[in-house]
């Protein structure tokens, strides 16, 4: 499916994430940086928009409350925030498979030949797109995302997971 390029002057987008501290915590200087660059990404070109509402650009926080993933959207400088919960059992599976795949590949690239490397590289994309689908699906008629975002926020998703 063709998408067309991200218009950076578009209102329908992200120009602030927070991570809501009391909910997330600190983590070690390898998670903060992975967090950081998650940010980073989505912030760089995303589109988002509120499911039949006008408005943005936007500010998110993001929240872990209990088994949910709490998006807490307002108008960039002012307004009611709009928040969308979902429940993060349909990932909790695909993020933990994601770390498997990560620990192997990270464990691959110092001592394991290309072939093998390249065979670790396309089951962790593999669960990476998976992760991007369903997140997105979640999304569906709440937040609408471009593919590139979706999968940014899988990452972020993942990067608030992560235990070092």
């Amino acid at each position: 499916m063709f998408e067309p390029p991200v218009d950076p002057n578009s209102k329908a987008r992200l120009v602030a994430i927070n991570l809501d501290e009391a909910s997330i915590g600190r983590g070690n200087s390898s998670i903060e940086h992975e967090r950081e660059v998650a940010i980073f990404d989505i912030l760089e070109s995303n589109k988002f928009e509120l499911e039949g509402r006008e408005g943005g650009p936007y500010e998110l926080t993001l929240r872990l409350v209990e088994d949910r993933l709490v998006f807490v959207v307002s108008q960039h400088g002012s307004g009611e925030p709009f928040t969308v919960v979902l429940s993060l059992t349909p990932l909790r599976r695909i993020v933990k498979d994601y770390f498997i795949v990560c620990e192997s590949y990270y464990q691959a690239i110092r001592t394991a030949p290309p072939s093998r490397i390249q065979a670790i590289d396309m089951g962790r994309r593999a669960l990476h797109d998976e992760g991007t689908r369903v997140l997105t699906e979640r999304l569906k008629g709440k937040i609408n995302v471009d593919p590139d975002t979706a999968r940014r926020l899988f990452t972020l998703i993942c990067a608030l997971h992560w235990k070092g």
